[in-house]
């Protein structure tokens, strides 16, 4: 359905920006039944809000002959979350309106302020201004609204969000009471109600937001990669696509200007835009990728409301959206007016199950796919070149003489190939991305190859001799002759460690253990290497069944055969507090031989033990290192406080007693 029942000068304005047939929100706007009344628009970004309301706040200021009267006032206002969007508006505006003689000015922060109230002085039909600077420009009386015909407010959730509501309210408190105000948001929440009722007289409330809240024009990709190949994962869907114009939107500052420095080095064409960016940086940024001398900006969040950028082809998630809406907005700068866009996700491989659900409450059904390769690139360019080398040209005398010449040196081959050569070197190269087979598919179920069949073994330290996987390695490679790669699953207990090897190498292994303790040459054979029967998995039922551990031996290990129903089934058996030195007995296989374990460190990094102070040595404990029971040696907190009323300070000397370190004794270093 074309456009009806515009002013002329209007209409002209549209035919010449080829707009044929308004769109879902420009239609309802332009609807008989909201002539005149104030509205609350909801609808898709990139549906073409800026020029629906543009349409619908016409009448309220053109005169008779369908112009802008001359006046001194501004009879309609635009208020836009960000400075971009509200130059955007602008440029939208003065096309449109420019036929009609409408003076349009703009006030944003980042911009002179001074140059702004002067042209406010002269005088303008339209403004458009962020919050905080039209608040500045109303507080110091250069712009006066008291005439004001229309508002618009666009974006409204987005300034609420942003924390603009103060502003917003004091803006619109200093306008008229015979106002029409619109609001145009993609969402409606509680708060755009609350501001509506306050603001609005019995508003129309308009819907152009169907059921699927993806664009029919973008078509959605979620790009899967290990999380150090997100670069080079950019690189490759820059190179692959080749698009006019991309976005890529990264989620802070400081990822915006390592990333647009990375790509700036490899050769593209790319701009920066942040909020760490003066207004100036941001407009040329802006021009240049207008002009095409630049092809690829790198964002924040600061750019994902309201820019247009016809050329726009495609957006790039470098992070993930913070959530569905933003994946749309940011999504919305491509696929708009009508044209064709690509949005890519770049999904780190342990984040997809995030995007799956972000992307179901969105109602977008993306396609998963892996990363462009080399090969991938490999072919689009040659396809592209083909298609740019047979498209008909105009070919001088000039550039057909030196045709000649090279035919008359080279073969026709070797011309064409370094016409290859000499298109390839212009681009960026493609990254060589990682193996995605692997990270990118569940695991595989059942034993690593190799280990099918394997035998345990078991060693007699563990984590209370300070073990660890790091320094057991190299102690087994050494003492074993095997590599690390023949060693399977290590377990590392509280006093003995479990590891298992193939079963092809445990004759091997076993021989160079024996010779190795025999002939005394290594520095930790404090350590006892011995066959383990069974598996881990039937020793710890076998556990659970009967009661015992391996490391629980005699008397000084915990016994959970006689069950407490008090404490789920378990209770602390004969091993009491201060019971460190007693002598219980030793885990199965474990033989230091007399010596201390660990008694000097290792040449592999391990650390040394050291053996803690028996608990009947130390300040208060019962002598000969015997057994500490509760209710022996502390006193109760009544006996204190009895002690307190007969005035008695017990034996430390009219001092409260300390309670954890000793008082110092001696004199201190140094003296």
């Amino acid at each position: 359905m074309p456009f009806t029942k515009l002013p002329p000068l209007l209409a002209e304005a549209l035919e010449a920006h080829e707009y044929t047939k308004p769109t879902a929100v420009q239609a309802a706007v332009l609807e008989p039944e909201t002539a005149g009344r104030d509205l609350i628009v909801s609808a898709q970004t990139g549906s073409g809000k800026t020029v629906a309301f543009g349409l619908a706040m016409a009448p309220q200021m053109l005169d008779d002959n369908g112009r802008f009267p001359f006046l001194v006032e501004p009879l309609a206002l635009v208020i836009a979350p960000t400075r971009e969007l509200a130059l955007q508006v602008s440029r939208e505006l003065t096309w449109l309106y420019q036929p009609a003689g409408a003076q349009i000015a703009t006030c944003v922060g980042g911009m002179d302020a001074s140059k702004e109230r002067r042209t406010l002085r002269r005088g303008a039909h339209v403004i458009v201004g962020t919050p905080g600077r039209l608040r500045d420009h109303l507080e110091r009386g250069a712009l006066d609204l008291s005439n004001l015909r229309a508002a618009v407010l666009d974006e409204a959730d987005e300034m609420l969000d942003m924390g603009f509501r103060e502003d917003l309210e004091e803006i619109l408190d200093a306008t008229g009471e015979n106002r029409r105000t619109l609001l145009f948001s993609a969402t409606i929440p509680k708060q755009i109600i609350n501001l509506a009722k306050r603001y609005q007289n019995d508003a129309l409330r308009i819907s152009t937001v169907g059921e699927d809240r993806g664009h029919g024009d973008i078509a959605y990709q979620a790009i899967t990669v290990a999380p150090a190949d997100t670069e080079n994962a950019v690189v490759n869907l820059l190179r692959f696509h080749e698009a006019e114009s991309a976005m890529l939107f990264c989620g802070t500052r400081e990822a915006v200007r390592r990333l647009h420095a990375s790509l700036v080095d490899r050769g593209f064409s790319a701009v920066a835009l942040s909020g760490e960016h003066t207004q100036a940086e941001r407009n040329q940024a802006m021009q240049a990728l207008r002009s095409k001398r630049a092809r690829v900006c790198v964002a924040t969040d600061v750019a994902a409301r309201g820019l247009d950028l016809p050329t726009l082809s495609l957006v790039v998630h470098v992070e993930i959206p913070r959530d569905a809406e933003t994946l749309q907005h940011r999504s919305g700068r491509t696929g708009r007016a009508g044209k064709k866009g690509t949005a890519v996700i770049i999904v780190p491989y342990q984040r997809r199950k995030r995007v799956e659900s972000m992307l179901r409450g969105a109602k977008i059904n993306a396609e998963w796919k892996d990363a462009p390769t080399r090969a991938d690139i490999r072919k689009n360019d040659a396809n592209r070149l083909i298609e740019t080398l047979l498209q008909p040209v105009e070919i001088d005398e000039d550039d057909l003489e030196l045709a000649k010449r090279l035919m008359a040196e080279k073969t026709p081959e070797e011309i064409a190939a370094m016409l290859v050569q000499s298109h390839r070197a212009k681009m960026p190269a493609p990254e060589q991305m990682l193996d995605r087979g692997a990270q990118s598919q569940p695991a595989a179920s059942g034993p690593r190859p190799g280990f099918e069949d394997t035998v345990w073994f078991k060693m007699n330290v563990g984590h209370n001799q300070r073990a660890d996987a790091r320094w057991i390695l190299p102690v087994l490679c050494r003492r074993g002759h095997i590599t690390k790669n023949e060693i399977g699953a290590i377990r590392i207990n509280g006093d003995d460690t479990l590891f298992e090897i193939p079963r092809r190498v445990v004759d091997k292994f076993t021989t160079a253990i024996a010779e190795k303790r025999e002939s005394g040459g290594d520095d930790t054979d404090d350590i006892v290497i011995t066959q383990f029967e069974g598996k881990p998995r039937d020793e710890a039922k076998r556990n659970r069944k009967g009661g015992r551990r391996d490391n629980a031996g005699g008397g000084g290990g915990r016994n959970y055969s006689n069950a407490s129903k008090k404490f789920g089934g378990k209770k602390f058996g004969a091993k009491k507090f201060g019971d460190r030195n007693s002598g219980g007995g030793k885990s199965e296989g474990r033989d230091f031989g007399g010596k201390k374990p660990y008694g000097k460190k290792s040449d592999d990094g391990g650390k040394p033990y050291v053996k803690r102070k028996p608990a009947g040595d130390r300040e208060g404990g019962s002598e000969g290192g015997g057994k500490r029971e509760f209710g022996d040696g502390f006193k109760k907190k009544s006996d204190f406080k009895g002690d307190r009323k007969s005035g008695s300070k017990g034996d430390f000397g009219g001092k409260k007693p300390h309670r954890g370190k000793r008082p110092f004794e001696g004199k201190p270093r140094g003296d």
